[in-house]
């Protein structure tokens, strides 16, 4: 039973955001696609350990949702009723596009449009997307957020009633509605790539199937709307820092992955066809008028990818990057990467004096970059007592087994130091 029911959970992981699209674009309900495809699941766990795994599993969850999902339209009239609705709009739709229309071609992306409609709010837009079609599970859309796991619920919760209460219908928009749902489209995407370059809990530290499944889909998205330039700007953020993931662990000192942090990593490692194309597009986020957030985070992705060690990066520019970032989207972690650029520029008291500035930032309190942050700078310092604090808290926070290996070898080498 082990192998077939890990088969089945690896395997809806990776397909739910597919499945879910394509159910959703089948029969134009959110809850019936969710619903069906958890029958399809808990069919996937009945018969797999029995018959085998399916050669194309996902197709077989697809083709058992679909089968349920008809079953419920037959019994149920309301369920009817929107099939039918579903199929008068698409009729419309056809006769409205021009010829030779473009399309979106990814029944994802072409949810992810749908679902940031702007009746609802633009947190609960990306909550929803994340949730519903990035894979992510409540705990780590909230965290994506720096919101309470209950908090984050409600909020999809209310999307969902939002979108059935106004009756927003599941279809593409046209090509005029585009540009207004595309910040919360790149945010979503944005999200999913934080998630897989750094997961938020389990045994590993990177989840690489959904930093890549962004990257495909931002690639889409690049060639749908290549004069979009904060597109550009997304794509280019997600190639240079997806390049470093091969030297972000080190399998051999550790055989689920070792931390290496950016001042150790072998940078040899990093994938230099990757970060040449984002390096390029960087160019292009930054032509043509002002830059865009990710366009700027993409420029201080560009210069740590370009420095041949961490002494030799261009600090300065960084820090006057993050300024510009901090006056046109300003955010506790956007504060946060600062402070920690300051210190590289200035000295860690100089940080440390920015991070303690952010002690009362509600997102910050129980995020476990900033705590680390803080237990590194004191302990630079020389406030060795703090820092332990500091770092026993941070592996109190720690999602990830590989982070608290590494917090815990963190804690105990600042232990010996200080009985020296």
């Amino acid at each position: 039973m082990g192998e077939p029911a890990a088969a089945v959970e690896s395997v809806f992981r990776e397909e739910h955001g597919r499945l879910l699209a394509a159910l959703v674009h089948r029969f134009g309900d959110l809850d019936l696609a969710e619903e069906v495809a958890s029958e399809a699941l808990e069919a996937a766990l009945v018969h797999w350990p029995v018959d085998g795994v399916p050669e194309r599993p996902g197709a077989w969850l697809l083709t058992t949702a679909r089968r349920r999902a008809l079953d419920r339209v037959r019994r149920d009239r309301v369920y009817a009723m929107r099939l039918a609705e579903l199929a008068v709009d698409t009729e419309r739709r056809a006769s409205y596009e021009p010829p030779g229309a473009g399309e979106l071609p990814d029944d994802r992306l072409e949810l992810f449009f749908t679902c940031a409609h702007p009746a609802l709010a633009t947190d609960d837009r990306v909550a929803l997307i994340l949730r519903c079609l990035g894979g992510l599970t409540t705990n780590e859309v909230a965290r994506a957020f720096l919101v309470p796991s209950p908090t984050m619920a409600q909020r999809i919760v209310r999307a969902k009633k939002k979108i059935r209460g106004a009756r927003i219908p599941f279809r593409v928009p046209g090509p005029d509605e585009l540009p207004e749902r595309l910040p919360v489209v790149l945010a979503a995407l944005y999200s999913i790539f934080t998630e897989g370059y750094a997961a938020s809990s389990g045994e590993h530290l990177q989840r690489p199937d959904l930093a890549e499944e962004a990257i495909r889909l931002t690639r889409i998205l690049h060639r749908l709307m290549p004069a979009e330039r904060e597109v550009s700007g997304l794509l280019a953020l997600m190639l240079l820092v997806h390049a470093r993931r091969d030297a972000r662990t080190d399998a051999r000192t550790d055989p689920s992955g070792a931390v290496m942090l950016l001042e150790v990593q072998d940078r040899s490692r990093w994938d230099r066809a990757m970060i040449d194309e984002g390096s390029a597009l960087v160019v292009t986020a930054l032509t043509g008028g002002p830059p865009g957030p990710y366009g700027v985070q993409a420029a201080i992705a560009a210069l740590h990818d370009e420095a041949s060690d961490l002494d030799n990066t261009d600090w300065p520019q960084i820090v006057a990057l993050y300024d510009v970032l901090t006056a046109m989207s300003p955010s506790p972690v956007v504060a946060l990467n600062r402070a920690v650029a300051v210190a590289m520029r200035d000295g860690p008291a100089a940080g440390l004096e920015l991070l303690d500035g952010l002690a009362e930032e509600p997102g910050l309190r129980d995020y476990g970059p900033y705590v680390v942050a803080r237990a590194e700078l004191l302990a630079r310092v020389g406030r060795k007592g703090e820092a332990a604090e500091a770092y026993r808290r941070a592996l109190e926070l720690a999602g990830t087994e590989p982070e608290r290996r590494h917090l815990r070898a963190r804690s105990a080498e600042l232990s010996r130091s200080r009985e020296l």
